[in-house]
């Protein structure tokens, strides 16, 4: 296997690169040509579009701050491997759009071979409600046992990963955003809809939101959102990302003592996965990406392994 990397893109917080639709996933791919990278999915995700490949261990967040703690490690998925997905629905999605979202499911499977093993509905509506709080999006869900109990029944069926698409009953439109300089405004609750069934089950999961409006855009906007303006639903990238995610163990292929780097935003060092790196010793490096955030390093008394002005600077120096 190639040299061990992890690449950390906090979710919701205005990562300059990173904090967008999918508008990571060419940086990613290009450290995944020299190395094997373990990312969180949001770096990747892109609506229809997703930037994973099999050089690549697509971690939840809940899960990657695990791993760096040492409490689990992974198994990647061999090339042409591919884990059996369950499938999660909030029952509160209205007919006409699940239909978009069931259509995404079967061309999946008929296009790329994707299986979904099963399809839940929560017996309650799950409730999604956001938030922005200090200017980091995030939110609440009602009723978050609903989806509990509904990951529960796609395990015992044998999913190897739960993919979950909630309704967003209200306008998450950010015009900041849309313009390439704000944050995203669902991604924080999306983060909470993934750790609950993450941390319950220890199971690769990713979220996809659905919307009462799924009209293309016709619009030109910034290009780091332009994968959201050519999606009517989020659920690919998802779909993508799980088929591969890695398996979670307690003895796996890959601990956290085999990271030979963890390349973070310089201004956003308070994760539970950098604390864990400094605490056990793993090299960080440090990248000028800028975030709503401001925990560097001088606030936490450490100095990073090397810090670099950009990702490409970074990649030339370490290959």
């Amino acid at each position: 296997m190639k040299p061990i990397i992890a690449i950390s893109i906090p979710t919701g917080i205005g990562a300059n690169i990173g904090g967008y639709a999918g508008d990571f996933g060419h940086v990613a791919r290009e450290f995944s040509k020299y190395f094997h990278v373990v990312i969180n999915p949001n770096a990747v995700n892109g609506g229809i579009l997703s930037a994973v490949n099999y050089d690549m261990s697509y971690l939840e967040g809940y899960l990657f701050d695990e791993f760096f703690k040492g409490s689990i490690s992974i198994t990647p998925k061999k090339p042409y491997e591919t884990n059996k997905i369950g499938v999660i629905f909030d029952c509160a999605i209205p007919e006409n759009i699940l239909n978009v979202h069931l259509n995404t499911i079967s061309a999946l499977k008929m296009v790329q071979g994707i299986e979904t093993i099963a399809i839940e509905y929560t017996e309650k509506p799950v409730g999604v409600e956001l938030e922005v709080q200090n200017g980091i999006s995030t939110g609440k869900l009602k009723n978050p046992n609903t989806l509990l109990k509904s990951a529960k029944k796609l395990i015992q069926k044998g999913a190897q990963a739960v993919a979950v698409i909630c309704f967003f009953n209200e306008d998450s439109e950010d015009e900041n955003y849309a313009c390439g300089n704000g944050i995203d405004p669902i991604g924080g609750i999306e983060a909470v809809i993934s750790h609950l069934i993450a941390k319950e089950f220890n199971i690769p999961t990713a979220h996809a939101p659905a919307f009462s409006n799924i009209d293309i855009s016709r619009k030109i906007e910034n290009p780091k959102v332009s994968s959201e303006l050519i999606s009517s639903t989020y659920l690919p990238c998802v779909m993508q990302g799980l088929s591969i995610a890695p398996a979670i163990s307690k003895k796996g292929e890959i601990t956290n003592k085999d990271i030979k780097y963890l390349i973070v935003p310089d201004d956003s060092l308070g994760s539970s996965a950098v604390l864990s790196s400094i605490k056990n010793k793993i090299k960080i490096i440090t990248i000028k990406n800028k975030t709503i955030l401001d925990i560097n390093n001088k606030k936490l008394n450490f100095t990073p392994h090397m810090h670099f002005e950009s990702y490409k600077e970074c990649l030339t120096s370490i290959i």
